[in-house]
């Protein structure tokens, strides 16, 4: 954290916070930075910083302390205006509508203050000349509240007709709340008319489209665009998901998800955001929050699912039918209070009405899993303090620790830390407290070496000797895990030689002689990466000894102590690691499964999953996909509620990339969208995240989804970066997003995102993405308009790609400069200059090679060449223009589709389509310059072509329509013939 020193680290300190995800910490911050401007005496300074706090507030769930910094404002305004500089005085202005907004979700603020602030904005916003539009805008949000439709509508009707000024709120926020109104009306297709230009992306904000995204989707609904919905949803969640201050939005997809069959999504997002559940701080979107719970909780009930345990607020276990008896009566007792400052109805009405919605769809897949494999991770209730609940006596807590720890438990550490609390002020024996400090230094990780060293002393003071050396043991390979291995390891030797003595005198047993036996193995093992050179050799035959060493040890004594299985399964992962390392794969395969089914076996499937993750890894390298799914299925369900969020985030990414590779792209957009979930869950957004919504964004292209993978796209390139994925990663999500942008007709921001992945490209060794990169935005660049730019990278492609020696690259960036001469200055002898190029580069590399595969694609190439040139000629001149040009024109181009016609014929069968195609357009021109024999033979040809497959069931598309336009071009003959 940045020490303020003056105004200028206090601006990078807000700037720096501002970037923080929103929340109390953020908030705590602001708070902070506050009290650091007020030291500085400089009065911008603190109004900079009170403006920070005020915004960081609002885009919380402590909306509620708004009103102080305000108020703080408004006073030095109206003492000292001349402290304010152009920005703040213009944010002072802006605040108010925030204050308006968030008075009225504020029930304990009267109706009669909020009428009077209404007044006092009115009035500022004229005196400092500002248009009346942010007024209206929040006198109909103050009506519509309170459910005086006749007074919202004028209101609405003199929002939309005043001038819009610097002081409206964004187009995008105002489309919002202007296309919520007319859904709140029941009006759902004029809604989502005024939401589209924020749903197609015209206009955006911080908070959109993410708000347009989860109003729209009840709308859909209703109207039957059920795909939209879906697509809204997945493109929506994504947004809000991370933003705290979006309880409304949120509420909107746990809606939805109820409304369309997805309960158990529902759950999942519910099971998410437990503290939305109580944050108090924003009244009115936890009335709409906690009526969506009882939307939900009462369709598990419905379904005969009452007495499922689901999410609530912490503190206890909830069933369905629990949390929405709890949730009704939170919810109606908060809109009861709305209403009473109101005084009317109409907020307990619509939560009753929003709560008592039946289903609009009976099942609607959302493309992403509806339940995880493994049950939803719990949300563990805080313990209650002392004074509500009596804690267990010091001998019980002691006896359960030690259970946990002697069946390696995952919260062992936190048991024996609760012994920790509750014995403070008690003579403990030594045992017990060495147990305390060895759990303690556990938890401490790499610190925890002296705590080691301390409950080494207190086992030996217990009389344990042996654990006295395996608590040694430990502090050495914490030693190594920071970092330092030579240390660790001339700190084993001691622990190593007297235990083994110790359990040769049968002074210790298995158990603590496996604990020193497998310190020294992990220390070992830290080498075994590092090493390199002839020294690699003897490291991997050390660790090899020493994994060894411990399963000549324990197997076959482990009995039913879990903790010496453990060292087994362990031992046999490190075998398994050392197989890999030396390119042993299969081994190292075979060796991972056995360790996995050992923690398995053993009751401890969370050990497993690291195991599972490796043995996928090498299965996926070996081409056992079939094995890589099932160890990365394994993996998720092994870790269930175990399982940390970036450990969950990194198998899903794997699973994503088997399954898709698999050819399943649906599923494998399912884990792809999990693991950018979790990654964000774990704070890895940026890094791990970022590879999510990669894999995913691709996976929607691939699914032809293209409007949400262009939004998941753009969302990764915001983290993605060169230092970070390598520049291969960036190039790739600008490609799919320029495809992308492509399909949704977004020519000029598809060519924008294509020639900066080529740019990147450009320094790379090897040049062909250089040059697809090129032609790609070629190809944006024409369908944009922008002829001279299209032209330019169209060049450029044709010169990588002669430097390639990709004769067929080249020829089409011929070929496409060749159209786009006749939109330019260049005009008809450029293009025709192009496409002579493009052909005698054709002819010259067929004539070239000796390989015959290569002749016959040049050859075909040649003859689609030929067929765009006479294309080219006869589209090349005016409808007005002479008839002797026409002609002229015209009969060059029948020449060159003469030259195709004899290219693809000599090609037989496999050029058929292509032959024909050329045979048509021969024959359409022949029409045209009024030679019916002619273009009847053509014609007749065609039909000729297709005799075969006339009247066969299995005809594809192209000799269908092939014929309907042979026959068409007959009639047009005949017709001609009569006149």
């Amino acid at each position: 954290m940045s020490e303020i020193t003056d105004f200028d680290s206090l601006r990078r300190a807000m700037a720096e916070n501002s970037e923080q995800p929103e929340g109390p910490a953020r908030n705590a911050r602001a708070e902070q930075l506050l009290v650091e401007a007020e030291k500085l005496d400089v009065p911008l300074a603190v109004i900079e910083a009170l403006g920070h706090q005020l915004k960081v507030y609002n885009y919380s769930s402590e909306k509620d302390k708004m009103f102080v910094p305000f108020a703080r404002l408004l006073r030095l305004w109206d003492e000292r205006p001349e402290d304010f500089d152009e920005y703040e005085t213009h944010s002072l202005h802006w605040v108010f509508k925030w204050m308006s907004s968030g008075m009225l979700d504020q029930p304990h603020v009267p109706l009669a203050s909020i009428e009077k602030w209404l007044g006092e904005m009115e009035h500022r916003y004229r005196l400092a000349g500002h248009s009346e539009r942010a007024v209206r805008s929040a006198e109909f949000s103050v009506a519509a509240h309170v459910g005086d439709v006749a007074r919202a509508e004028r209101a609405f009707e003199a929002w939309l007709a005043a001038d819009r000024d610097s002081m409206a709120d964004c187009h995008a926020c105002e489309l919002h709340g202007q296309g919520w109104w007319q859904a709140e009306r029941g009006r759902s297709a004029e809604a989502l008319e005024v939401w589209g230009p924020v749903l197609d992306g015209e206009f955006g904000c911080a908070h959109e489209p993410h708000t347009v995204l989860a109003s729209s989707l009840v709308p859909l609904l209703r109207l039957g665009r059920l795909e939209e919905a879906r697509g809204n949803h997945l493109r929506g969640f994504r947004l809000v998901r991370p933003m705290e201050s979006m309880r409304g939005a949120y509420a909107d997809h746990v809606e939805f998800c109820a409304l369309t069959g997805n309960e158990a999504r529902g759950l999942e997002l519910l099971a998410e955001r437990p503290a939305y559940f109580t944050d108090d701080g924003h009244p009115r979107s936890k009335l709409d929050f906690l009526s969506v719970v009882v939307l939900l909780m009462d369709r598990l009930s419905a379904l005969g699912m009452g007495e499922q345990q689901v999410s609530g607020p912490a503190g206890r276990t909830w069933t369905a039918r629990e949390l929405a008896e709890h949730a009704r009566g939170e919810a109606l007792a908060l809109a009861g209070r709305f209403d009473a400052r109101n005084g009317t109805s109409y907020v307990s009405e619509r939560a009753r009405a929003r709560m008592a919605q039946e289903p609009l769809v009976e099942r609607l897949p959302l493309g992403v899993r509806a339940a995880r494999p493994t049950a939803p991770v719990a949300v563990v209730p805080p313990p209650p303090p002392p004074e509500e609940a009596a804690e267990p006596d010091l001998p019980a807590l002691i006896a359960e620790a030690r259970r946990r720890s002697d069946t390696l438990q995952p919260n062992a550490v936190e048991a024996w830390a609760a012994v920790a609390r509750a014995a403070q002020g008690v003579e403990l024996e030594a045992r017990d407290r060495a147990e305390i400090a060895d759990h303690r230094a556990m938890d401490l990780g790499p610190e925890g070496t002296e705590l080691f060293e301390r409950a080494a002393e207190l086992y030996a003071e217990a009389g344990d000797p042996g654990e006295a050396l395996a608590a040694h043991a430990r502090a050495a390979y914490v030693r190594a895990l920071a970092g330092d291995v030579d240390g660790a390891l001339a700190a084993i030797v001691e622990p190593y030689d007297q235990v083994l003595a110790l359990y040769a005198d049968e002074g210790t047993g298995v158990r603590q002689t496996a604990s020193v036996l497998m310190a020294r193995a992990r220390i070992v093992m830290r080498r075994v990466h590092e090493a390199e050179g002839p020294a690699a050799e003897s490291v991997l035959a050390e660790a090899r000894g020493a994994a060894r060493e411990v399963l000549a040890l324990v197997d076959g004594r482990a009995g039913g102590d879990v903790r010496l299985t453990a060292r087994v399964a362990e031992a046999q992962a490190m075998l398994a690691e050392i197989a890999a390392h030396e390119g042993d794969a299969q081994t190292g395969a075979e060796l991972f499964a056995r360790a996995a089914s050992g923690f398995v076996e053993a009751g401890l499937p969370w050990f497993a999953v690291e195991y599972e993750a490796r043995l996928a890894g090498l299965a996926h390298h070996l081409g056992d996909t079939v094995q890589a799914e099932r160890a990365l299925r394994a993996a998720l369900e092994h870790g269930g509620p175990h399982l940390e969020a970036i450990g969950r985030a990194q198998l899903h990414l794997q699973l994503a990339e088997v399954v898709g590779g698999l050819g399943r792209a649906d599923e494998a957009a399912e884990h792809a969208l999990e693991a950018a979930h979790w990654a964000d869950e774990a704070g890895e957004g940026p890094t791990l995240g970022a590879w999510a919504r990669q894999q995913l964004g691709g996976l929607l292209l691939r699914l032809g989804r293209f409007a949400e993978a262009a939004e998941v796209l753009e969302s990764a390139l915001a983290d993605l970066s060169a230092e970070t994925h390598g520049d291969g990663a960036v190039v790739q999500t600008q490609w799919w997003l320029g495809d992308c942008l492509s399909e949704l007709g977004e020519h000029r921001a598809s060519a924008e995102r294509r020639l900066q992945a080529a740019e990147i490209a450009r320094h790379w060794p090897e040049q062909h993405d250089h040059a697809t990169l090129a032609h790609l935005a070629a190809e944006s660049l024409g369908q944009a308009g922008l002829h001279t730019e299209a032209d330019q990278a169209y060049a450029r492609a044709g010169h990588l790609w002669h430097s390639l020696g990709n004769v067929h690259g080249l020829v089409r960036s011929l070929r496409a400069r060749a159209w786009l001469a006749l939109r330019t200055e260049h005009g008809l002898d450029g293009a025709r200059e192009l496409m002579t190029a493009a052909v005698h580069a054709c002819v010259a590399a067929r004539d070239a090679t000796d390989d015959e595969e290569a002749r016959q694609r040049l050859t075909d190439e040649l003859g689609h060449t030929h067929r765009q040139f006479g294309d080219l000629l006869a589209r090349s001149v005016a409808e007005d223009a002479e008839d002797g040009s026409i002609q002229d024109a015209f009969q060059e181009g029948l020449a060159r589709l003469a030259e195709a016609i004899d290219v693809f014929a000599s090609l037989g069968d496999g050029a058929l389509d292509s032959r024909t195609g050329a045979e048509l357009a021969a024959g359409w021109l022949e029409a045209d310059l009024g030679h019916p024999a002619r273009a009847e033979a053509h014609a007749r040809a065609v039909l000729a072509a297709y005799a075969a497959v006339a009247d066969a069931d299995d005809a594809d598309g192209t000799a269908v329509a092939r014929r309907a336009e042979a026959e068409q071009l007959l009639q047009v003959v005949a017709e001609q013939a009569v006149e």
